[in-house]
């Protein structure tokens, strides 16, 4: 048996808007304001649904890429680093190791056979 074709256009026993008189057009129109509203709350309610799931899942990423990269609870400035050289002329001079080598270790160590393992403070 063939398929029955679906019919196109308004339902059997719909008026056209055109033929309607105030009162069924004012029910018509009152009708599709409920539908639409439904419709809206509907959506609405999905699509905070989704945005909150990807609020937890975007802090809870940010939290794992600021652990990763080292950015936690670090506050404030570093402590003063403890002096690791000693000039040999001037034992007032130190030096901590960090950043480039200082003048001071340049200028003794230029021309002798000294490094900078000569310079290290004994630890006692």
């Amino acid at each position: 048996m063939a398929k029955k074709a679906k019919r196109r256009g308004r339902p059997p026993g719909a008026r056209s808007p055109d033929k309607m008189d105030v009162g069924q057009l004012r029910q018509y129109i009152e009708k599709l304001e409920g539908v639409l509203k439904k419709k809206v709350t509907e959506q609405r309610a999905f699509f905070e649904k989704k945005l909150s799931e990807l609020g937890g899942y975007a802090a809870a990423k940010a939290t794992r890429v600021g652990r990763a990269l080292g950015m936690g609870k670090r506050k404030g400035t570093r402590k003063k680093a403890v002096p690791k050289y000693r000039s040999r002329k001037n034992p007032k001079t130190l030096w901590s190791g960090r950043g480039v080598t200082p003048v001071w270790m340049r200028e003794e160590m230029k021309g002798t056979k000294l490094k900078k393992d000569d310079f290290l403070i004994a630890k006692g």
